[in-house]
């Protein structure tokens, strides 16, 4: 059990890390120290949205292939190298013996330590959005 969780922190670490330096990468850019508050405010709320967004999409993506949906690409990918090789067709295969083959070689893995980072880093994004929006805005 405290293996486990050990290997959950670790993971949590890992995602928390890449969508912090995202979020530090867009405060870069937009030169965080030379504005007044309320552009801080905003500049805060992109990079927290900005990588909340990619990590969520990435998470989706990540299941989407866990799931096999883009095992047509690779089969369509794999077809056109196969037509270029001499004899290469001979390997040829059926799509859906491709599919059951792909399907059973696949490790099922969580990526909810992906999905669960993204949320919150979009969460905080959007706490930032509403401070900047209650605190600056003007009508």
């Amino acid at each position: 059990m405290k293996q486990q969780t050990k290997a959950e922190l670790r993971n949590y670490g890992i995602c928390v890390g890449i969508a912090a330096l995202i979020a530090f990468l867009v405060i870069w850019s937009k030169g965080f120290f030379a504005h007044t508050a309320a552009v801080n405010i905003q500049i805060l709320s992109d990079a927290f949205s900005v990588s909340g967004a990619l990590m969520t999409m990435f998470a989706g993506m990540m299941y989407i292939s866990g799931e096999g949906g883009l095992l047509g690409i690779g089969f369509v990918l794999r077809n056109v190298v196969l037509t270029f090789i001499p004899m290469g067709r001979a390997k040829h295969e059926l799509y859906r013996d491709y599919r059951a083959r792909k399907l059973k070689e696949a490790k099922k893995t969580s990526n909810r330590y992906v999905l669960v980072t993204g949320l919150v880093f979009l969460l905080i994004g959007l706490v930032f959005t509403i401070i900047w929006y209650t605190a600056f805005y003007q009508a």
